[in-house]
């Protein structure tokens, strides 16, 4: 007698999609619970898959958080990348940059508590990620032609550096995003109201660029 086989799975064999739904799941659920608080049976729960699997495609916890954070910088470090910043002038590039930078972490809240949390860790799984390392230094290549373009121009201070610069922009972006709720608190103002974030998005260009103005 022939063995009767099981009826197929329903579940579409998309290894690649299976990888997005639990990095996705994941990223909120660090973000929400902490790297310490995060449960892999949790992630499960809420995918179309199983901890079992979570561990084939990610091998452990650690693992799948860096993964997360990979994600994480890499869509910021992808949207830099198609600003085509070198086809403008170069106040108009470093302005498109910094707008970026803004517009991404006002919509992408989670990166900005993914980023405490690491901090928290003191970045020991950033240290540990070399690839992690080697993606970000995009962002600082980018900032390094600007300058170097604004300084051959005559537009720029020649005592700013690519890091410096990073800084910056990104003090400002995240500052307002992480601390918006005891800001909001102690100073009774809504970072997130439209008027506000539209005088807030426009405020840290003119202040970067008046920063880096050339004097005399």
């Amino acid at each position: 007698m022939l063995k009767r086989m099981p009826p197929p799975s329903k579940r579409t064999n998309d290894p690649e999609r299976t990888k997005r739904d639990i990095l996705e799941v994941a990223m909120a659920e660090f973000a929400s619970e902490g790297y310490s608080g995060a449960r892999v049976d949790a992630i499960a729960a809420r995918t179309r898959t199983s901890k079992r699997m979570i561990y084939y495609y990610f091998g452990g916890k650690e693992q799948l958080y860096l993964a997360v954070l990979e994600e994480a910088y890499r869509s910021i470090r992808a949207l830099e990348d198609q600003l085509d910043i070198a086809s403008c002038d170069t106040r108009e590039g470093l302005r498109r940059l910094i707008e970026a930078t803004f517009d991404h972490d006002e919509r992408n809240p989670n990166f900005i508590r993914l980023v405490s949390i690491e901090n928290i860790h003191h970045g020991k799984h950033l240290k540990q990620n070399l690839q992690l390392r080697q993606l970000n230094a995009s962002v600082i290549a980018t900032l390094d032609g600007i300058l170097k373009r604004g300084r051959a121009e005559g537009a720029f201070r020649d005592d700013v550096d690519a890091i410096d610069l990073h800084l910056a922009i990104s003090s400002y972006c995240f500052f307002r995003v992480a601390n918006r709720h005891t800001f909001g608190a102690l100073f009774d103002r809504d970072l997130s109201e439209p008027r506000v974030l539209a005088k807030s998005r426009t405020q840290i260009v003119e202040m970067i660029l008046a920063w880096l103005a050339k004097k005399g």
